[in-house]
C-alpha cells in the first residue's frame, strides 16, 4: 500500500461552525498590553544591559513553572 491508494477524504461528524469567542477589542488589549511587556523589556535593556536582558526571563521562571503545571492537571 502507498500514499496513493490511500483514501483522502476525511469524514468529521462535528460542527464546523465556531462562534467568535474573544471580542475585537479584547483582542486590541491583549495586543497592548504585550507591545507594554515588550517596550518594559526593551527599556531594561536600554537601562541595564545585559543582566535587563535575561533577568525578567530568570524571575518568570517560577510563573511559568506554575502555569504548566495548572495545565498539566486539565
Amino acid at each position: 500500500m502507498s500514499l496513493t491508494d490511500t483514501n483522502p477524504v476525511i469524514e468529521t461528524t462535528e460542527d464546523t461552525h465556531h462562534d467568535e469567542v474573544i471580542s475585537k477589542s479584547g483582542l486590541a488589549m491583549i495586543y497592548a498590553v504585550l507591545a507594554a511587556v515588550v517596550v518594559a523589556w526593551g527599556s531594561a535593556v536600554y537601562a541595564f544591559g545585559i543582566p535587563g536582558l535575561y533577568m525578567p526571563a530568570v524571575a518568570l521562571v517560577p510563573v511559568i513553572w506554575v502555569i504548566l503545571l495548572i495545565i498539566s492537571r486539565g
